[in-house]
């Protein structure tokens, strides 16, 4: 008797453990969104992109910060020409190549020609690129 009394307990206790009742507390599963080359890019990029770029160019607090607004702007820029033209449109990629000239002479007049050529270098790129790409997981 003591015995069925006991595997009724258990089979109880099992069973209201694994009702979902008494689970809602947790957390929902984490969705990642996968990014196209069409998709915007997240706010948070230009910021990171900037801190990167500071670290590796030895960049002072105050040329970090010019260069996070012109990141900032371009990405703005950017974002507002991938709503407004077609993706992979001939004016998509016009507008693109225009805003990045235009961020390119901004941030070669912030970190000077020397730090700017130094940027433009595969290795230099290769260690920021990587770096991104830590911060993003």
């Amino acid at each position: 008797m003591r015995s069925i009394r006991l595997f009724l307990a258990l089979s109880l206790s099992l069973t209201a453990a694994s009702c979902s009742i008494f689970h809602r507390d947790k957390p929902a599963p984490v969705v990642e969104t996968v990014r196209t080359p069409d998709s915007p890019a997240p706010p948070t990029a230009a910021r990171d992109l900037a801190d990167v770029m500071g670290t590796e160019l030895q960049l002072t607090p105050d040329q970090t910060l010019r260069v996070r607004t012109i990141l900032n702007g371009t990405l703005s820029e950017s974002n507002a020409a991938k709503e407004k033209f077609a993706p992979k449109s001939p004016q998509l990629l016009a507008e693109l190549k225009r805003i990045n000239i235009s961020s390119q002479q901004q941030l070669r007049t912030v970190v000077g020609p020397a730090k700017f050529k130094l940027l433009q270098t595969k290795g230099t790129q290769q260690k920021i690129a990587a770096e991104m790409q830590q911060r993003q997981k």
